[in-house]
């Protein structure tokens, strides 16, 4: 018998080679292709089979595309390694499902386990195929699966190794590794996603999961195509606690917290450091922006200013703040003399963008220009001489110094007092974020200035964020960029001018944004199919 992995590619090839033809043969197209991140992958495997499941495998990273990984979804492949990974979880997935330990959760049980019996085969990959394909299958498609089960039940005697199988046919199919966007005509030459499609891009939005049993029955009704029963879903979707993994998933990509997974610190010069603290740190953020942005439904922009935030034992330590109180996550409000303003004053966004062993300016300036107020900088020219900058035991005794004379160089110059003011305001803070005033003996100047504006240290620069229209209208952009997977550079404002209408109306509040962008009549507008998208399953498949 041909190898596992052998069985399933020439499956997915046949697979893809129908899917394309079907589409060939009827008016709606694929217009596009998201491969589904780690979280949406072990959310919607918990979703579907149960939380019980074990995913064992490993996934290929994403790169970030115009601030967010999001976008990067829509434009990466499966590479050979990577499809292999995929169909040994796939296996994996499908031997626990079928194990006797879950057989009882199964739709129906089959009259001899030892043949195969294809009426209760297709009753179960039925019933699975519609939650991880985000639609219901069809006909071919059952049938391709229900004869895989068939003939490996056959071979082993052994109903449940065959439906092994089936089930993970249908684990490692591009319909199911890929969000597939399926377009319709819409009238005057325009595309609109159909309605499976449009259940899909809320839930991975809202949930960052699969679409539940609910939002797929309204699609099949053809709900979501009116403004009433697209508006009864998103109330839906929106009043459950499980927005907060919706909304976790996008600050964690607008706010770049996986660059934790690369962040390091000098052990000798800060032995406190640890991975521990790490981790509070990104979880500390999280429940800050959580907090404000959907339990207390709070103005966005005090995001930059609050002093509010969530403790634990790893970050009383790092702030040198003393631990006493019970449970692991505390509530608390830093005093008004503390320095803290803001998510920007928070140990993740000091500790991220600063070097090992010493804080940077420039690295902090940048994320802010690049994460808050979407203006990216460009990457420095490849032979600019940085050793001014790196000299930290030469005469020049502050980071300060030495920035300003490094960008006497005017290739540096413009980039430079581009970012630099906002980094030198956080100079209060070392590489880990612990509060301090002096560099080298020298008293740390904080102040700076932008566009002619003036402030001084976190408060000011907290301040001067909260009211900048660039920072709320970028969050906007970043929230409509993310939930339809595009660079958030090429996203023109009146796409999303809807929502962030909306939510200047509101006082800026999240939920009102939200609702309004995915409400909008053009929220769910496609592009024109091409021959890219209307064959994207058969090349995918064959990558």
């Amino acid at each position: 018998m041909r190898s596992f992995a052998a069985s399933l590619l020439s499956l997915t090839l046949l697979s893809g080679a129908m899917i394309a033809g079907a589409e060939a043969a009827s008016s709606s197209q694929v217009v596009s292709m998201r491969r589904l991140t780690q979280a949406e992958y072990r959310n919607s495997i918990a979703d579907v089979f149960g939380k019980e499941i074990e995913i064992r495998g490993s996934f290929e990273p994403t790169i970030r595309v115009g601030g967010l990984q999001a976008a990067s979804t829509a434009v990466l492949s499966v590479t050979p390694v990577g499809f292999e990974s995929f169909t040994n979880m796939a296996d994996s997935i499908a031997v626990q499902v079928t194990g006797e330990k879950y057989r009882s959760k199964l739709a129906c049980a089959p009259k001899d386990t030892k043949e195969a019996d294809d009426a209760c085969t297709g009753q179960i990959l039925s019933h699975y195929g519609r939650l991880l394909y985000r639609r219901p299958l069809g006909k071919d498609e059952l049938k391709t699966a229900v004869n895989l089960s068939r003939d490996l039940a056959k071979k082993q005697k052994d109903f449940y190794a065959g439906l092994r199988y089936g089930l993970a046919s249908l684990l490692q199919a591009p319909d199911f590794v890929f969000r597939m966007e399926t377009a319709v005509p819409a009238g005057n030459k325009q595309w609109a996603l159909d309605p499976y499609s449009r259940a899909t891009r809320l839930s991975y939005l809202m949930w960052n999961s699969s679409p539940d049993a609910q939002l797929l029955e309204a699609a099949e009704k053809g709900e979501l195509n009116t403004a009433a029963g697209l508006g009864k879903q998103v109330d839906r979707l929106m009043a459950s606690p499980r927005l907060d993994s919706g909304m976790r998933a996008f600050f964690t990509d607008m706010l770049q917290l996986d660059t934790f997974d690369t962040v390091s610190k000098d052990s000798i010069l800060y032995p406190k450091w640890s991975s521990g603290i790490a981790a509070s740190a990104r979880e500390e953020t999280l429940r800050t922006a959580i907090d404000l942005a959907l339990h207390e439904n709070g103005d966005m922009r005090d995001l930059m200013t609050t002093r509010k935030t969530f403790l634990n034992r790893n970050l009383a330590a790092d702030y040198q703040l003393p631990f006493q109180f019970k449970g692991d996550w505390v509530p608390y409000e830093f005093a008004p003399d503390s320095g803290r303003s803001g998510i920007l004053t928070q140990a993740s966004m000091l500790t991220m963008f600063s070097h090992p062993g010493r804080s940077s300016p420039t690295k902090r300036g940048v994320a802010v220009m690049d994460i808050f107020l979407c203006e990216p900088t460009p990457a420095p020219p490849a032979n600019v001489d940085f050793s001014v900058v790196n000299d930290v035991n030469g005469a020049l005794k502050t980071v300060r110094e030495r920035l300003m004379a490094h960008a006497t160089n005017s290739t540096c110059a413009s980039c430079h007092n581009h970012s630099d003011p906002i980094g030198l305001s956080l100079e209060g803070f070392d590489t880990i974020a612990q509060r301090r005033t002096a560099e080298n003996g020298q008293l740390i100047d904080l102040s700076a200035s932008i566009q002619g504006k003036k402030f001084v240290g976190s408060d000011g620069l907290g301040k001067f964020l909260h009211d900048n229209p660039k920072y709320t209208s970028c969050l906007a952009r970043k929230a409509y960029a993310y939930s339809r997977g595009e660079n958030s550079e090429d996203v023109p404002a009146a796409a999303f001018k809807t929502a962030n209408k909306a939510f200047t109306d509101s006082g800026f509040r999240m939920r009102a944004m939200l609702k309004a962008m995915v409400e909008d009549k053009d929220y769910f507008s496609a592009p024109a199919p091409t021959p890219e998208t209307k064959n994207g399953a058969t090349k995918v498949a064959a990558q």
